[in-house]
């Protein structure tokens, strides 16, 4: 079935997820104007502060990014003072990455200023089935993550 039915009206799934994209980055990015690379930036940070990905290329895998942008993403992250490549002890030839205090800082204050925008952003969203949006929001991110790669 290709149409949600809300209340009285039926909406088309891709129509939804396009609408839903451009509501939260009119929120959402100003909280990014000012950071390295915006929103995309920011998943990077996260992603480094989040998950144990051993390489630059597995970080590119896991956003998405094309593999011959991520050195830039990374670049422009370590000047800003944010993040720094280290090298793996396992494998000379890999570099991971890892926040910095002045990241991990940052990191906190994107984090406090994001809740506010996406609390706006789900303000009609009834806050007792709201873990479960974000819950499905989530699998569905992943596989279509999964699918697209």
């Amino acid at each position: 079935m290709n149409e949600i039915t809300t209340g009285q009206e039926a909406c088309d799934l891709g129509w939804a997820i396009a609408m839903t994209g451009r509501g939260y980055a009119v929120l959402v990015d100003p909280v990014f104007a000012s950071f390295p690379r915006g929103a995309r930036g920011y998943q990077l940070l996260h992603t480094v502060i989040h998950k144990k990905l051993r390489s630059q290329m597995a970080l590119a895998d896991y956003l998405g990014v094309d593999r011959t942008v991520i050195p830039y993403m990374i670049d422009d992250l370590e000047s800003a003072g944010y993040v720094a490549r280290k090298s793996d002890p396992r494998d000379r030839r890999v570099r991971t990455v890892a926040a910095t205090e002045d990241g991990l800082a940052k990191y906190r204050e994107l984090i406090a200023d994001l809740s506010h925008a996406e609390d706006q952003f789900l303000k009609d969203f009834p806050k007792d089935q709201r873990a479960a949006l974000l819950s499905g929001l989530s699998t569905l991110a992943q596989r279509s993550r999964d699918v697209s790669a």
